[in-house]
């Protein structure tokens, strides 16, 4: 197969994996798989692993604007799932923070999703499986750099 083949074919596949990932969690029976947005998910996945970030480098992280960020987190706020405290490293500033609530969100989802994940490969070899995840990291983390190179 050309190249331009397959990356067409990786085009198409990846149109189809956003629009099925969103119809998922729209319609999954539990409440625990819509119980966040997918903003505030990916906002919460990071603020899990750094820790408190100011808008700037949370903006930096997820590859977005910080006008988008900082809409973001207003209406999370409103949800109790992250809080803002005064910046220690700059009084003048402030970091955004999960909440205990939204962490707990955070934790519902992803097993709802692992439940999904885990029912539609059920059928893949645990190698399979070991190498789907490492494709789509190597994919996810390229592309992420891609767009930071861009902005």
């Amino acid at each position: 197969m050309s190249d331009d083949l397959v990356l067409g074919k990786i085009e198409t596949q990846m149109a189809l994996l956003m629009r099925l990932g969103e119809a998922t969690r729209r319609s999954t029976g539990g409440p625990a798989h819509r119980a966040l947005d997918r903003a505030a998910y990916v906002i919460l996945r990071q603020l899990e692993k750094d820790g408190p970030l100011n808008v700037s480098a949370l903006a930096t992280a997820l590859n977005l604007d910080g006008s988008t960020v900082t809409r973001q987190v207003t209406a999370m706020q409103k949800d109790n799932l992250i809080e803002r405290h005064r910046d220690p490293k700059d009084g003048r500033g402030t970091v955004i923070a999960a909440t205990p609530f939204g962490l707990r969100q955070v934790e519902a989802v992803r097993q709802a999703r692992r439940i999904v994940y885990g029912a539609v490969l059920k059928d893949y070899s645990d190698a399979d499986k070991r190498e789907l995840a490492l494709v789509l990291e190597r994919f996810t983390e390229a592309l992420a750099e891609h767009m930071r190179t861009r902005l």
